[in-house]
Formats: structure tokens, C-alpha cells, sequence
């Protein structure tokens, strides 16, 4: 289980800043050493901070002879005094300056290391889950939480927990020496702080509706753009590009609404700051101006607190340039946390199944009472029963949405099917390991989908095949005269989507994919329907030869191409009605028959 996962509701917002923050922690514990590191430095760094003021306090005080010096700078010439502040001030600025520096890049480091931890993570978890939550989750707002939220999330720690530390503890260091030095003025101060906390919550919580809401609009956003430009031909060939551009503008317009909203809370909380601050140090000026004049302090006294006064606002003005990563930083966890919640529908049985070897899987596939529906109740297979024996060739016949390619993708479990079960060999394939599943089945789609890179990346996809074994599938499949007047052959170098490929081109390559595997079942979805009438031709012989000996499910809606099957299974709206070989079904003169006869008559 992901650490930042949990079973949470998908509302916002839904838990303290705390509890998002502790999210976080198991990826943090990963760095340790370099945690550990920027932790310790605060110490040095804060005593550093604090000691500056106080330096150049005793130096006024020297310079005017005041009972508050130090008792051995006394005993010093005014020069030898001065030199030796001088000196102690340039350690401690050149020490803080080293040690910032070296703390930043820790802090950095971690922060890249989490998110490039959780990236990880949450890549893994989206491509674990199941085709069903594909199907409702638009691309473009996947896109915006693996990239956008997941880098947001990098400065929670960095820029955020780190910063919020090391800045409480300055402050810490700071009341401490103040309270040594005079009590009065150091409890105005310190007094001070309660309002600037008060505003600061109540401006986090208004800033974080405003920036879930933002982060939201951004995914519509991205939606729409990756929707846009993958259907950039529908689009363009329907003349849909003012009205796509006007939906577009009126998307821009709510997500730059909810950004300004933002801006607005961030420069509130800035403003807010500095006002409060510059009241505090005017205080410390009349208050401590009063007693310089009344001789109850000194001025290097209140010189010292003129400056703990800008040091101990300082942290407070960082963490208000700090407030809006941090809670873009939380927001994104929040939505982050809403994907690591989607339950992994499809997972492995517990129960460990001895593997067989290829040799032995003999493709006896059963559909037993399975019921299936894509949203509750809504079937749309309903109580199929049936078997295919080993060798056999299937044909699935039926209208459009009679629930053919239902049938395939429950084969594959790319779906469970709601009620019923199906087995492979004997074994109900939910106790089969998917990968152990998948490499039982060969399945050639309509269109098959190539990734950017070389034609036999394309073919082997990642799995280790030697050179003669890619190039031997190519024959057996008669693509390789194609794939050999390609510029560069096998190592031609192919665009995302295989675009500078035809669709027959495309459609071809995944006839390799599969041969080279030697699936015991292959699965034909329509997979000869781009290819021009030469092409299939040619292909159907070498179909011929990568069928024998294997068990097949083809769909097909050209009925005249399964005409030799072993049986043909006739769907209508998710129920198997008619079921026999070519001859028989014309016999009965049912559903089959007349699909046949109206595409004759077509022909």
C-alpha cells in the first residue's frame, strides 16, 4: 500500500494541514541522512541569526560608554574592542552564509527525492488500475496530478516543513535572547506574533478552497487541450475550431477567476504581515525610546531590539512568500490522496499456482452464468454459458453493441465480470497472475496502437527476443517485405502513435507482436479491417498458419471471412441466441441468416 494512501472520501477540504503533512513522512524517512542534516544545521544557523543583533548592540554601547557592555570589551581600547566585534560579526555572517547554503541544497535534494518517489508511486498505481476507471477519468486530469500536483508536492517539504522549522526555531532563539536581555519589550513582541497567527489561519483556510477549486479548473483545462489536440482532425475537418476555441476560453476564463482568488488570500496574508510588523517596530521605538530617555535603558539595548524586532518578522515575511507553495503543496496532496484512493479492482490471487509451461496450456476457454455490466445493473451480458474447446475456432457474431467486444475484454480481465465466473484450462482466470494470463492470450485489436520509439521495440514491447526471433515473426506474418522498405528497416525510428505509419502499416506490426509470442489463444477484433483487399489477402495466409493448432475467438462483421470456423456464437443485446457452424445457422434462418443475406445482397 502507498504511504500516502487511505480510505478517504473525495471531498474538500477534508483534513488539517497535520494529517496531509504526515502523509508525507514515510517518503521523507527515505532520505534520512540528508533530513537529518538540514535538521541539524538550524542550531547553528539560529545561534548565528541571533547573535548578530546583540553583537552590534554592544558595539553602540562601547562606542557611547554605556554600563551595558561587556565588562572585558571595558578592558579593551575602544579600538581593539571594535576589531574584535568586527571580527566575531564576520564569522557569524560567513558562517550563516555557508551553512545556508549547504541547508538549502539538503533541503532541495529531499524535496526532488519525494517527489520523484510519489511520481513513482502514483505511475504505478494509475497503470495497476482497471480499464473502468479509465473509462470516466478524462487523460488531461490524470495528466495535471502525475505533473503539476505531484511537483507542488516537492515543496511542502522543501520550501514548506523545513522552512516552517528552521524558521520557528530562529524565532525561538530570538524571544530567548530578547527575554535575557529585557523582558518588557521582548514580551510586546512576542505578544504581537498572537494576531499575525490568528490572520494567517483564517486566511490558509480561504486560500485553500480557492486553490482546490483552481487546481480543479486547471484539469478541466488540460482535459480540453489533450482532447483538442489528439482529435485535432475531427476538429479541423467539422470546422470546429471557434466553437472548440470559444468552450476553451470559457474554461480559461473560470480557472484564471479562481487563480485571482488566490492571488488576492496570498496578498492579503503579505500585506497583513509587513503592516503588523512595521507596528511592532514602531512600538519598540516609542516604548524603548521612552526608557533610553528616562535612563532605564540603554541605546545599544534598544538598537539590539530594533533589529530582533526585524529578525523575529523576517521568518513571519518568509513564510508569507512561503504560504502559497505550501498550500498549493497541500492541495495537492489532497488530490493526489484522491487517486492513491481508487482501489486496485483487478489485482493477483493470493494463492500461488504452479507455472505451466506453453507447451502445456491446451485453450480450453468456459464462460460460465457470466453477467456483466459496465455501471450497476446495467448488464450488458447477461447469463452467457458456454464452452470452447482446445483448437477450436470461434466466431462472434452479432449488431453493434450486441456485447462482443464485452466478451474479449473479460477474457483478458481487463474487466470482473459481476456475476458468473470464466475459466482457462480448468483454472478460473482470477487465480491466474495477469502476467500468466496475458501471455496465454494473443489479442489483435482493430487498431493497434504503436509507442514512440524503433520497429522492434514496437514488436518485442520490452520483453527479450533476439534479432532472428523478430525478424522470423515478421515472416511468419508477412510483414516483413513491408517492414524492410521502411528507411531504416527494423530500427526505423517511429513516431508517437506510429503517425508516420499507414493504418494497415500500424495494424501489421501488431500481427508480429503477436506471432512472436506463440499464445496458446488469439483473439481477433476486427483485425483485418484496415487493411486493403491485397494486403489482407496476403495476411490471411500467414493468418492461416499462426491459427493452427490454436484456439480462436475472432470477431468479425464481415460475415463472409469466418465462413470456415469451427462455430459461430450470434449475440443480441448482451444474450447468445443462435450458436453453430456456417451451414447450420442459414438451416435455421434466424438472426444469423439474415445478417448474412443482407450483406450478400449488399455485396
Amino acid at each position: 500500500m502507498n504511504p500516502i494512501s487511505n480510505n478517504l472520501p473525495s471531498k474538500t477540504p477534508r483534513e488539517n494541514d497535520w494529517g496531509l503533512f504526515l502523509r508525507l513522512v514515510p517518503y521523507a524517512r527515505r532520505s534520512g541522512n540528508l533530513l537529518a542534516i538540514s535538521l541539524f544545521l538550524l542550531v547553528p544557523l539560529s545561534i548565528s541569526g541571533a547573535i548578530q543583533p546583540i553583537i552590534i548592540g554592544q558595539a553602540i554601547s562601547l562606542i557611547r560608554q554605556e554600563a551595558e557592555t561587556w565588562s572585558f570589551l571595558r578592558d579593551k581600547s575602544l579600538n581593539d574592542a571594535i576589531n574584535l566585534l568586527s571580527i566575531v560579526l564576520l564569522v557569524s555572517v560567513v558562517m550563516r552564509l555557508v551553512l545556508s547554503a549547504i541547508q538549502g541544497y539538503t533541503v532541495q535534494k529531499v524535496g526532488q527525492q519525494i517527489t520523484a518517489d510519489i511520481r513513482d508511486d502514483l505511475f504505478h498505481h494509475v497503470t495497476s488500475l482497471s480499464v473502468r476507471f479509465f473509462d470516466r477519468t478524462p487523460v488531461g486530469k490524470l495528466i495535471t496530478r502525475l505533473t503539476s500536483d505531484v511537483e507542488a508536492l516537492g515543496d511542502v517539504f522543501t520550501t514548506g516543513a523545513i522552512g516552517i522549522v528552521s524558521d520557528l526555531f530562529s524565532m525561538l532563539v530570538i524571544a530567548i535572547s530578547m527575554f535575557l536581555l529585557q523582558w518588557q519589550m521582548a514580551t510586546m513582541l512576542v505578544l504581537s506574533l498572537v494576531p499575525i497567527t490568528a490572520l494567517i489561519v483564517y486566511f490558509q483556510q480561504r486560500y485553500r478552497r480557492a486553490n482546490y477549486k483552481a487546481r480543479e479548473e486547471l484539469s478541466s483545462l488540460n482535459s480540453m487541450l489533450q482532447e483538442n489536440i489528439v482529435g485535432i482532425n475531427v476538429v479541423q475537418m467539422f470546422r470546429r475550431e471557434k466553437l472548440n476555441s470559444e468552450m476553451f476560453r470559457n474554461v480559461n476564463r473560470h480557472y484564471i477567476g479562481e487563480v485571482d482568488k488566490t492571488i488576492f488570500y496570498d496578498s492579503a496574508v503579505s500585506a497583513t504581515l509587513e503592516w503588523i510588523a512595521l507596528v511592532a517596530i514602531a512600538a519598540v521605538l516609542w516604548v524603548g525610546g521612552l526608557q533610553v530617555i528616562g535612563q532605564t535603558l540603554s541605546f545599544g539595548t534598544l538598537s539590539a531590539f530594533i533589529l530582533f524586532a526585524q529578525r523575529l518578522f523576517d521568518p513571519l515575511r518568509q513564510f508569507a512568500e512561503k504560504f502559497t507553495a505550501i498550500q498549493a503543496g497541500f492541495t495537492a496532496i489532497e488530490r493526489i490522496t484522491d487517486i492513491f484512493n481508487e482501489p486496485i479492482e483487478i489485482k493477483d490471487s493470493l494463492t500461488v499456482l504452479p507455472s505451466i509451461p506453453n507447451s502445456s496450456v491446451k485453450g480450453k476457454i468456459k464462460f460460465e452464468r457470466v453477467w456483466f455490466a459496465y455501471k450497476n445493473d446495467e448488464f450488458v451480458l447477461h447469463d452467457l454459458d458456454f464452452t470452447i474447446h482446445p483448437g477450436e475456432k470461434i466466431a462472434l457474431v452479432g449488431p453493434t453493441g450486441a456485447g462482443k467486444s464485452s466478451i474479449i475484454r473479460l477474457l483478458c480481465r481487463l474487466y470482473e465480470p459481476s456475476k458468473g465466473r470464466i475459466l482457462l484450462d480448468g483454472i478460473d482466470i482470477r487465480e491466474l497472475p495477469q502476467a500468466e494470463l496475458r501471455k496465454r492470450l494473443g489479442v489483435i485489436l482493430q487498431e493497434g496502437f504503436l509507442f514512440a520509439g524503433d520497429v522492434k521495440s514496437n514488436i518485442t514491447l520490452g520483453e527479450t527476443y533476439s534479432f532472428a526471433e523478430i525478424q522470423q515473426a515478421a515472416i511468419d506474418t508477412n510483414v516483413d517485405q513491408f517492414i524492410e522498405v521502411l528507411p531504416q528497416g527494423y530500427d526505423t525510428q517511429l513516431r508517437e502513435r506510429g503517425t508516420n505509419l499507414s493504418g494497415g502499416q500500424r495494424q501489421l506490426l501488431a500481427f508480429a507482436r503477436a506471432a512472436i509470442r506463440q499464445p496458446a489463444i488469439l483473439v481477433l477484433d476486427e483485425a483485418t479491417a484496415s487493411l486493403d483487399v491485397g494486403t489482407e489477402s496476403s495476411i490471411q495466409e500467414a493468418l492461416d498458419r499462426l491459427l493452427e493448432g490454436r484456439t480462436a475467438i475472432i470477431i468479425a462483421h464481415r460475415l463472409s471471412t469466418i465462413r470456415n470456423v469451427d462455430r459461430i456464437f450470434v449475440l443480441k443485446q448482451g444474450r447468445l441466441i443462435e450458436s453453430g457452424s456456417h451451414e447450420e445457422l442459414l438451416e435455421q434462418k434466424g438472426l444469423y441468416a439474415s445478417l448474412y443475406n443482407l450483406q450478400m445482397l449488399g455485396a
